[in-house]
């Protein structure tokens, strides 16, 4: 997947004051300064079938991520499903890796799409959007009635955490449709026909990779190079587990060295000791793909993913591959966290556009998405797990998806997340370009924390920046 620079939030900005000054949009494109918003918005007549008041005849605009999840679901499984109720609202669906390059003029422009599934490498950053007022208020999603049951609340049909980290300021903005399952990825065919054994502790993860290793049947690990956030995520929770939650509590909220605290400098050394001696070679020159396909024709033993990593493999995966996940081990011995702390997470992020022409149709959209049908199809589809409650209760799921649930299972209240890339998209674009120095040797532990605080402490002295906590 080609990599585009993310846009900052100055930008981002930047951008919706000056393309219509200079024209460089469509003439049919509307300033953002300018927003159509009580005139193209207004809805039709609302009811208990239509509780938004979805306009007969007007068009909805739907743009989904291409990544590890295709969009075949979105065609075959939530569109169909809007149509079955909306049959004169024409859906246009579109497709893109790149949605920030495609869709950032499109809201410069002031005529953005009603659904955007604003995920992958190459997102929107979410603090900007909603800093400039561009994401719709789904608050009236949450007390909308169920698709399903009119008795029941969307809100009490999926996980509070969806609610939690799609908050932004105050508002309910961000709808996280899966369930993200972090964790370190292995074929089970691979461990038993080598006799390995998932490591529990950090000592037994390292003298795992230094069999490996020695074996000469494959490198013991790798990480998608070309995109470190795969890398920053296990080194965050690692962190966590040691130092406890308030470990990425403090990152999230900017606090004065919340980079250089102890936790922090202890997963630092700790991947930076992986990356020196276990990587397969050539990794920082790839991306996802191509290291989980290296994985796939057994040239190395594990990555860390999240649970969308079945379904993105599943052309290259061999039959009897056996996708497993284990947590990050045991660190220090007296870790604040006990054996199975998960990083998990709400993530493919939709948003509905404030600014588009029918945004009421791009709620009822969501509302779709998350009935019990639509999120049992799409789990079964793409194997994986949605934030819809007992959605994929009586569905055949697969290997990788039954280990990550178990995990889930098995972690119970000890789950950690982290919003600060979300949040901040310079500091995410810090984080990826200075991971992957650490992971390369080109930056200490030391400077790579520095690094990293420096960034923070100018995202938190930035007066134009404005900032979120939890």
């Amino acid at each position: 997947m080609p990599h585009t620079p993310h846009i900052s939030r100055r930008d981002l900005l930047r951008a919706a004051a000056l393309v219509p000054a200079a024209g460089a949009l469509a003439a049919c494109a509307t300033p953002a300064s300018q927003p159509p918003a009580t005139s193209s918005a207004a809805p039709a007549a609302t009811s208990a079938a239509n509780p938004f008041g979805v306009a007969d005849g007007k068009p909805l605009e739907v743009w989904i991520f291409d990544g590890g999840f295709g969009q075949q679901y979105a065609t075959d499984i939530h569109q169909p499903l809007f149509k079955s109720k909306y049959p004169n609202v024409e859906v246009k669906h579109n497709s893109t890796k790149e949605i920030t390059k495609v869709l950032q003029p499109r809201f410069a422009g002031g005529n953005p799409p009603e659904v955007i599934d604003n995920s992958g490498a190459n997102a929107m950053d979410f603090g900007a959007l909603a800093q400039d007022g561009q994401l719709q208020d789904l608050t009236a999603l949450l007390d909308a009635p169920s698709w399903d049951d009119p008795n029941v609340k969307v809100r009490d049909t999926i996980d509070q955490s969806v609610i939690d980290i799609g908050t932004y300021d105050g508002k309910f903005s961000v709808l996280g449709y899966v369930n993200y399952i972090h964790g370190i990825w292995y074929s089970q065919k691979v461990f038993t026909d080598n006799g390995w054994e998932v490591p529990k502790t950090w000592d037994a993860f390292l003298a795992l990779c230094e069999t490996i290793k020695k074996s000469g049947k494959m490198a013991p690990f790798t990480y998608a190079g070309k995109h470190p956030q795969y890398l920053y995520e296990p080194l965050l929770t690692m962190a966590a587990k040691i130092g406890g939650n308030e470990v990425l509590v403090a990152v999230d909220n900017l606090e004065d060295g919340a980079w250089t605290a102890e936790p922090m400098k202890a997963a630092a050394e700790r991947w930076a000791e992986v990356g020196a001696k276990y990587l397969m070679q050539g990794t920082a020159g790839l991306d996802h793909v191509q290291t989980q396909t290296a994985q796939n024709k057994y040239q190395v033993a594990m990555l860390p993913c999240g649970s969308w990593l079945e379904n993105e493999q599943k052309t290259t995966t061999p039959d009897d591959f056996a996708y497993a996940m284990f947590p990050i081990p045991d660190v220090t011995g007296s870790d604040a966290m006990p054996y199975g702390t998960l990083h998990t997470q709400p993530g493919e992020n939709f948003i509905v556009s404030a600014k588009s022409a029918h945004p009421q149709a791009g709620m009822e959209y969501l509302r779709g998405m998350l009935s019990k049908k639509a999120a049992g199809d799409f789990s079964e589809l793409v194997t994986t797990v949605t934030v819809v409650k007992g959605a994929s209760e009586g569905r055949e799921i697969s290997p990788g998806v039954t280990s990550a649930s178990q995990a889930v299972a098995a972690a119970g209240d000890n789950t950690v997340y982290y919003r600060a890339f979300a949040w901040y998209g310079p500091l995410n674009d810090e984080a990826k370009a200075a991971t992957g120095e650490l992971m390369s040797g080109g930056l200490t532990p030391q400077a790579y924390l520095e690094r990293m605080q420096k960034k923070a402490d100018e995202i938190k002295n930035d007066s134009s920046i404005k900032k979120y906590t939890r």
